[in-house]
């Protein structure tokens, strides 16, 4: 059986949070590789995280974790000169968190300067998925997102299947030219991962499934936290199958970071193994739930859930 080739496209970032600070790595692209390098450690699939570090110690030390993972980094550009982007946590008492960041001149916002080691895979090699999302696309500047839309394009035409996650933060989009470029994102997506939320601020309705079959869109997942997501496959079709999946309620939540990346990991996860949706969405659903119950991004891979609980007989 030949490999199944996935690249995870963005931004990984220092992380200081707590009180003594402590010192991790988060980003909402590299938190997904990471949990989905987990779940599919004993499959055929080869998970790789395409991104610029910079030629310091810090990106020497994220390699070596990202490695650790299982996650492939021959996609990684090392640029001379530069450094990963930082930011500081505050969590208040629900664990909801508040992000001060120093990014400007990250070495990921160089990956696209010259022929990127993503785009020499794509050509010569070829994938099977590719996932990015809003925020990949935002950290970006402006010729650089166009040389990445015009490579997901050319993997798509490849026969690439092509995900993204809305994820959106207003600070990003000073311009205010959010919604031209997400709709570019749409037009090239087949399986979109949609924050409720977040479309609403995007768009300024929530009428996603009309939105996603307009722009050509497969499949949609729409996302609303503990509360129900509703999943509709077949959008191009002229009978849309709709699916709609309970979450898991958590009494103890400590700390929302990465839920939504979690959850997309385990999406994709069931989404590569050709599970039925419910499936796919109640592995979405444990993982994330079991994310914010720990501190931090990353919990301890004694308390992942056990991917084979969730396979269908």
């Amino acid at each position: 059986m030949d490999t199944y080739q996935v690249a995870l496209v963005g931004e990984c970032m220092v992380e200081l949070s707590g009180l003594p600070l402590t010192r991790t790595y988060g980003g909402d692209t590299l938190n997904t590789a990471l949990y989905l390098s987990r779940l599919l450690a004993e499959s055929n699939v080869n998970i790789r995280y395409a991104t610029g570090l910079g030629d310091d110690s810090i990106s020497e030390e994220m390699l070596a974790h990202w490695q650790n993972e299982g996650i492939n980094t021959q996609l990684v550009s090392r640029i001379a000169g530069k450094m990963p982007g930082l930011y500081l946590v505050e969590t208040d008492a629900d664990g909801e968190r508040k992000f001060h960041y120093w990014r400007n001149d990250s070495a990921a916002k160089h990956y696209f300067d010259g022929v990127s080691p993503l785009e020499h895979f794509v050509q010569e090699t070829g994938l099977d998925l590719l996932y990015f999302s809003g925020i990949s696309i935002a950290i970006l500047p402006t010729e650089n997102r166009r040389k990445l839309l015009t490579l997901i394009q050319k993997a798509k035409q490849q026969g690439t299947t092509i995900v993204f996650d809305n994820n959106y933060r207003p600070r990003l989009w000073p311009d205010g030219d959010a919604k031209t470029w997400y709709a570019d994102c749409l037009r090239l997506t087949d399986l979109a991962l949609m924050t409720e939320d977040d479309d609403l601020a995007i768009w300024g309705d929530i009428d996603i499934e009309q939105r996603c079959r307009e722009f050509g869109c497969q499949e949609v997942v729409i996302k609303r936290g503990a509360q129900p997501c509703t999943v509709i496959s077949g959008l191009q079709q002229a009978q849309a199958e709709h699916f709609l999946v309970a979450g898991e309620r958590v009494e103890n939540v400590v700390d929302t970071c990465a839920a939504g990346d979690s959850f997309a990991a385990g999406y994709l996860a069931g989404y590569i193994n050709q599970w039925p949706v419910e499936a796919r969405v109640a592995l979405a659903h444990k993982l994330a739930s079991t994310v914010i119950q720990y501190p931090g991004a990353v919990i301890p891979k004694t308390a992942m859930p056990k991917l084979q609980l969730f396979c269908p007989k």
